[in-house]
Order: C-alpha cells, then sequence, then structure tokens
C-alpha cells in the first residue's frame, strides 16, 4: 500500500505548491522539460483545493513548505545548501526556513523532560521559562538550575515528531525515484543521494545525545581558538529527546541596529568568523553547517558564541587537501593547478582535458579578481563554479557542496558585519597556513610514519610468519612453488625493517 499512499502524499504536496504559486520556481529550477512542466502543472491544478493555503506573507516557495510541517521545512534548510540542486535563487528562499514553527505547549514539554530524566522540573529548575525559540524539530526553553543557580538552555524534541519525519521521508524518497525517471538531466544531480543525506542529518537531530556528541566534540576542537565560545553540555541532564546546555548570553548576529550602537569592533569580528570557520574546516574537519545569523551571538568582550549543533560538518583529510589546494589555487590564479587537482581527485572524469577545463575556470575566477574587495563575492565563484562543473560532467559531491554553501552563508555573516570584507584576503593565510602543515615536507614525512605503524602492525606475527615459511619449505609437495618460500622470507625480513624503522622514525620525531 506505500505506493499508493506516496502518489497520494505527492498529489497533495504538488496542491501546496500549485495553490501558493511554488511550483512553477520548482519546475523551473529543476530545467524541467516542457512537457513535464506541462502534466505536472495540470495535474496539480487540477487538485489545487486540496493543497494548504499556508502564509500568504511567505514568498511563494517557503509559503509551500511551512505549510507542509516540520518534515519538509526541514528538507528545505538542507537544500538551503544546495543551490546547485534548486538553484541560487530558491536557495536564498529557503534559507529563511528558521524558527518558523509555532512552539507545542510548555506543558507538553516539561513532562517529556520529567519522563526522559525521570525528575521534577521544579525540583529542579528554579525557573523555566516558556519557548524562547521553536524549530522544525525541537524548541527551547530558558531555564536556572536550583542547586547551582546556572543558567541553562533546555532543547525538547517535538512531540511524535519521529512517527512524522519518517512518514514523510518514505514520500521523499519515492519522489527522488520518480524525478530520476522523468527527468533524467537530475542524476548528475543525484536526487536519491540527496534524499539519504538529508535522512541521514535528521536521524541524527531526532536523537539529542548526538548533538549533544557533537557539540561536545566542537568545544573540544576549538578549545584554543581565542574569543570562540562553544556552550558546554549538561550530560546528566540530557538524553534522547532532552538536551540541556549552558546558556550563551549575548547579542544575536542578526541584531545589527544594537551591535552597531554598541562598542563592539563589528569590523574585526566580522573577519574573525570567516577565519575561524575556515580553520574549523580545515584544522579539524568538523565545522558547523547552520552557521546563519541566528545561530551565533556577540558577548559583550567580542567573543562569539556558536549554537544549535544539529547539522554539522564533517570532511575526511583527502578531502580537505583538496578543497584546501582548490582554494589556494584560486588564491593565487594558478588555474592550471586547479584544474589538476579536479582530475587527480576523480571529480572530473579523466576524458575530458585538463587544458580546457583550465580555460573554463580562468573564466571563472578572473571577472572575480577584477573587481574591488568589497565586490569580491563567494557565492558569485560559487555559481559560475557550479556551471562549468556542470558543463564538465563533475559530479555532485555532498561533503564538498555542504563545505561550500557554508562557507556562502559565512561570508555573509562576515559582510553584514564589515561590508568592506575581502574573503580571498582573510582567507589566504588560513588557507596557505594549512596548505604549509599538510602538503609540505613535514606532512609527507608524518604520512609515511602512519603508513610504516600500519605496517608494523605486523611485527608481532613475524615469528609466525617465518616459521610457517620454514614449516612450507620443508614439506614435500608434488607441485612445490619454490620462490614461496623466500618471498615469504623476503615479506618477514621486510616486516621487520618496517617495525625498526618505524621505531627509529618515531624517536627521532
Amino acid at each position: 500500500m506505500r505506493g499508493p499512499i506516496n502518489i497520494w502524499r505527492l498529489i497533495r504536496t504538488g496542491a501546496t505548491f500549485a495553490r501558493t504559486g511554488a511550483l512553477g520556481q520548482v519546475l523551473h529550477a529543476m530545467n524541467a522539460p516542457p512537457l513535464v512542466k506541462v502534466a505536472t502543472r495540470t495535474v496539480s491544478w487540477t487538485f489545487a483545493w486540496l493543497g494548504r493555503r499556508g502564509d500568504p506573507s511567505l514568498p511563494p516557495v517557503t509559503r509551500a513548505v511551512t505549510a507542509m510541517g516540520p518534515a519538509y521545512i526541514k528538507f528545505g534548510q538542507i537544500l538551503s545548501t544546495r543551490p546547485d540542486v534548486v538553484g541560487e535563487e530558491m536557495a536564498e528562499q529557503l534559507q529563511y526556513l528558521q524558527d518558523k514553527l509555532d512552539p507545542f505547549p510548555t506543558d507538553v514539554a516539561r513532562k517529556t523532560i520529567e519522563r526522559e530524566l525521570e525528575i521534577s522540573v521544579d525540583d529542579v529548575f528554579s525557573e523555566f521559562s516558556e519557548a524562547v525559540a521553536a524549530a522544525s524539530i525541537a524548541q527551547v526553553h530558558r531555564a536556572r538550575i536550583r542547586a547551582t543557580g546556572q543558567e541553562v538552555a533546555v532543547k525538547v524534541l517535538r512531540p511524535r515528531i519521529e512517527r512524522a519525519f519518517r512518514t514523510d521521508l518514505d514520500t521523499f524518497h519515492f519522489a527522488a525515484r520518480v524525478i530520476e525517471l522523468l527527468l533524467p538531466q537530475t542524476r548528475r544531480l543525484r536526487p536519491q543521494d540527496v534524499v539519504n543525506h538529508f535522512e541521514n542529518v535528521v536521524l541524527g537531530e531526532l536523537d539529542l545525545r548526538q548533538e549533544a556528541s557533537s557539540a561536545s566534540e566542537f568545544a573540544e576542537n576549538t578549545k584554543g581558538d581565542a574569543g570562540f565560545v562553544v556552550p558546554a553540555i549538561n550530560w546528566g541532564l540530557s538524553s534522547r529527546r532532552v538536551m540541556t546546555m549552558d546558556w550563551a548570553g549575548g547579542t544575536p548576529a542578526n541584531d545589527l541596529a544594537t551591535l552597531r550602537a554598541s562598542s563592539l569592533d563589528l569590523e574585526a569580528i566580522g573577519n574573525r568568523v570567516l577565519h575561524l570557520f575556515l580553520s574549523h574546516a580545515l584544522r579539524d574537519g568538523l565545522f558547523h553547517g547552520d552557521m546563519h545569523q541566528g545561530n551565533l551571538k556577540f558577548a559583550p568582550n567580542g567573543d562569539i558564541l556558536a549554537i544549535d549543533f544539529g547539522i554539522m560538518g564533517r570532511i575526511d583529510q583527502y578531502t580537505r587537501r583538496v578543497y584546501a589546494e582548490i582554494l589556494y589555487g584560486f588564491i593565487q590564479r594558478d588555474y592550471k593547478r586547479v584544474a589538476e587537482v579536479h582530475f587527480e581527485a576523480g571529480y572530473v572524469p579523466a576524458d575530458k582535458d585538463v587544458d580546457e577545463f583550465a580555460r573554463a575556470l580562468r573564466a571563472v575566477g578572473e571577472p572575480i579578481f577584477g573587481m574591488d574587495a568589497t565586490q569580491i563575492s563567494m557565492g558569485r565563484l560559487l555559481s559560475y563554479l557550479f556551471e562549468v562543473t556542470e558543463k564538465f560532467g563533475m559530479q555532485t559531491r555532498t561533503e564538498l557542496i555542504h563545505l561550500q554553501r557554508t562557507m556562502v552563508i559565512v561570508e555573509g555573516v562576515s559582510r553584514s558585519l564589515n561590508p568592506h570584507i575581502n574573503i580571498w584576503e582573510v582567507a589566504g593565510p588560513v588557507v596557505e597556513d594549512y596548505i604549509a602543515k599538510a602538503i609540505g615536507p613535514k606532512a609527507v614525512l608524518e604520512d609515511l610514519v602512519k603508513t610504516v605503524k600500519v605496517l608494523s602492525r605486523f611485527g608481532p606475527r613475524l615469528p609466525e610468519l617465518a616459521e610457517a615459511a620454514l614449516i612450507n619449505q620443508a614439506t614435500p609437495q608434488k607441485h612445490v612453488d619454490r620462490a614461496r618460500p623466500l618471498r615469504a622470507m623476503a615479506y618477514v625480513v621486510l616486516g621487520a625493517g618496517i617495525t625498526l624503522a618505524a621505531v627509529l622514525i618515531e624517536a627521532l620525531l
């Protein structure tokens, strides 16, 4: 019965998008063929009366998504990081899908806390406010711990949210398969992979212990970053549906009027926001994946406070090196090297011409660098890059797109604080420092040591391997490979040499 039910849900979704005026924008973003546009619009407008009305004050796409409920809002938030899928205009609309839902009753939140933590809210907290923020998955209350007087933020999942998301996830998977079937040109963008990525993100957010773990790891990674604060998790008052952490006091980054009236050096803070984001991404491989103005606050002393760690970005060490080399190549205007990195990483099919790709990248970079510093935009660069990579058949890399899109958001935050920021001047030292550490001679030696250490794990088995080789040599066989014992002994000697080399190199370092 799942097929018919999913078809009905898709009709209801299409009807809502038709009723709110969002359908045309979605079909345009997907570059749908004329026949598909006509067929979709005909079916959707026929059933438009079944669609939800939404809030007429919102832009069409945002209006439709908010009308469909929490799962669609969260999906819209994820898609706002994917302009390669939905286009720049729609991605900008979807960025407004933050904290748009009405809160659920506070007494329901209190009962959830008491059931999850097996406590009495009034016994543990001397103060417990109404919801101060309500998002698609959870809402936040401001509270004070009775025993210590410490102010905390208590995040509580919405009632029955898991069931609602699992139902809609099934529909999203069905829709992705239909899109790939009807719109073959979208397969390069891998709609099913996008939905899988969304599912992984959401399932992590539906367990607040995972968010608490991410926040704790992020705090540990950034504890040496002066002026950057991640609120501490109160593990004793956290569970799967409840998370408690220190209250982050300060002025929200989107309250520009208050910030401009303060004594804070906004230009320096704007530069530091971008600098820190790049440091986290390249140095740690773990970055705040939703670093918009609503998730940043500034303390009176200028400290940057980050909140809401439901969406975190992760990139492995190899991908970090690739991304750093691409950024560094653009900073140095070495387009041939940027092209080579794309080919070496397998991002562009090997049958394409590297020189032609380099020329296309030059056409992307040179207009950017010809602009005044205040006009240089990472968003403009990425828009051009998406066009070039599509032409050369580059498949979507979800982790890179997430990183790049978050960088665009961070650039927007930094530019709102410092309108004259030159992102390349700020990014340059961070990228150059990472390149020196990750690709320089010391990094090569460290990679060699890691390789040697892995191989040296066979050290304890060397006697066993030697004995097996000697026994094999002494055992008569009809068809003996006389070279096999020699090879086995060679491996033993090589293993011993590697073990010794590992010990010596580690001692020297």
